[in-house]
């Protein structure tokens, strides 16, 4: 007898899974692959999801459930040590390996090395597979062979290579009844994803968000058809407008693995006008460069990639909690920046050149750390990404690898004009806007620009 049990974790997906493809090729009977999720919130270094990623998550493991369950494979959920539970499902169930995805973060890592160390031990052996990357960190480097810090050379290098091709669901293994009946043979529970917590109650926030995402996975490959075929050939023109429909919204879909980046890639094959899909592959490349970025510097998500960044004097969000209140609730006086950060919470969802505005008046405008930022957008997106989101914000700050200049400071009046002229993205998103409800700027954006470039220029040496 063999029997898999395949941990999901980033990977929320029947097809195009190499590694549950691998456990199903394997198997004979039905109780033969069995899915496992665990929600670890206390390894060390390992990151607590947000509030808004919660909730996606909630949905995606009931999709994911169903899925596998047409499939005849029981997805078992828990909750806890990883480590302690991992080796304790193998002995009950009986099975004789583990697969799962690949993780590029370091803590991340250094759990999973273990964990296969700690199963070897009992006699199991587990094997890892590459299924969240078009390319992974370790097999992409420099001439000199050490890790890129330049994003334009290191998507020459990515975009060519073969990427790989995406693969098919596996096949049905039997009726999910005859698996289920072996687990209660065997006197092991299957779990409840309701046990998990992960919605929010009072106030319940996302109490709108089923009738603005579907959070499945044939819900991920109906977005993204829908986007190739009615919507990407404008991209290249319309996709930095806030207010069009020119954009893929699949970044949450690959954030949690219902869709993997080749099928995105692959996908995009079918965009007929070439400036498009050169651009929407980029941001895959772009998403790429953020984990090749974090699995090279770990310590990315709260240490400046600059190190004279280190003395730079902004203001913690206690320093100036009114001010810091006042950004996370859209009322900057900004109106471009306010809509965004409203649209955020309502949505848990930004338009991407609407969050460039608001990390740029935060950071550089503001003079609050981008660390606080970056933790707001952690608990409010759907799409938080462990490498992307600190990655985007050191960016923005210039802190960080391959960021913009810091004298590239994102005017909101000047970027509204262009991307919003005739405020139709505000006015949905701020209906008292133009009326007196509306709050004054908090900031004189020309002062507060020469402040931040002052003491750009006293950490550096450099006169902007």
């Amino acid at each position: 007898m063999s029997r898999t049990i395949h941990w999901f974790r980033d990977d929320l997906r029947v097809w195009d899974n190499p590694s549950l493809r691998a456990a199903r090729d394997r198997a004979k009977d039905p109780g033969d692959v069995l899915g496992v999720y665990i929600l670890d919130e206390h390894s060390t270094g390992i990151r607590p999801l947000g509030g808004a990623a919660k909730w996606w998550l909630h949905e995606a493991l009931n999709s994911l459930r169903e899925e596998l369950g047409d499939r005849g494979i029981p997805l078992l959920i828990r909750s806890g040590d990883p480590q302690t539970l991992l080796p304790a499902l193998v002995a009950d169930t009986k099975a004789d390996r583990v697969h799962w995805s690949r993780r590029y973060g370091g803590p991340e890592r250094e759990l999973d090395a273990g964990l296969k160390q700690r199963l070897a031990d009992q006699g199991t052996a587990a094997h890892s597979f590459a299924a969240t990357l078009l390319g992974e960190p370790w097999t992409i480097q420099t001439t000199t062979g050490g890790p890129y810090k330049v994003f334009t050379p290191f998507w020459r290098a990515l975009s060519a290579r073969d990427i790989a091709e995406p693969q098919d669901a596996p096949a049905a293994l039997g009726d999910l009844s005859s698996a289920s009946a072996r687990l209660t043979e065997l006197g092991v529970p299957i779990g409840d994803v309701e046990s998990l917590a992960l919605r929010p109650t009072a106030p319940n926030w996302a109490r709108d968000w089923h009738e603005i995402w579907d959070p499945t996975e044939t819900g991920a490959h109906r977005r993204l058809k829908t986007f190739v075929e009615e919507e990407a050939d404008s991209y290249h023109e319309h996709g930095q407008y806030p207010d069009a429909t020119a954009t893929s919204r699949v970044s949450p879909y690959l954030r949690f693995g219902q869709l993997s980046p080749q099928q995105v890639w692959d996908a995009a094959g079918g965009i007929t006008h070439a400036e498009s899909k050169t651009r929407f592959r980029t941001q895959l490349g772009w998403r790429d460069f953020s984990w090749h970025l974090l699995y090279h510097f770990p310590e990315l998500p709260t240490v400046n990639m600059r190190a004279e960044f280190d003395s730079y004097p902004w203001k913690g969000q206690q320093d100036d909690p009114e001010t810091f209140r006042a950004w996370t609730a859209g009322r900057t006086g900004f109106p471009l920046a306010d809509a965004g950060l409203r649209e955020l919470w309502a949505t848990g969802n930004m338009h991407n050149r609407v969050r460039m505005v608001t990390a740029s008046l935060l950071v550089k405008n503001l003079g609050i750390d981008w660390r606080a930022g970056e933790a707001w957008f952690w608990d409010t997106l759907v799409d938080a990404d462990a490498a992307s989101n600190p990655v985007n914000w050191q960016w923005v700050a210039g802190c960080g690898a391959d960021a913009a200049p810091y004298f590239r400071i994102f005017n909101p009046e000047r970027q509204q004009k262009r991307f919003d002229p005739d405020f139709r993205y505000v006015r949905t998103w701020i209906p008292e806007y133009g009326t007196e409800d509306y709050p004054e700027p908090l900031v004189d954006l020309q002062e507060s620009r020469q402040n931040a470039l002052a003491d750009y220029a006293t950490i550096t040496g450099k006169n902007t």
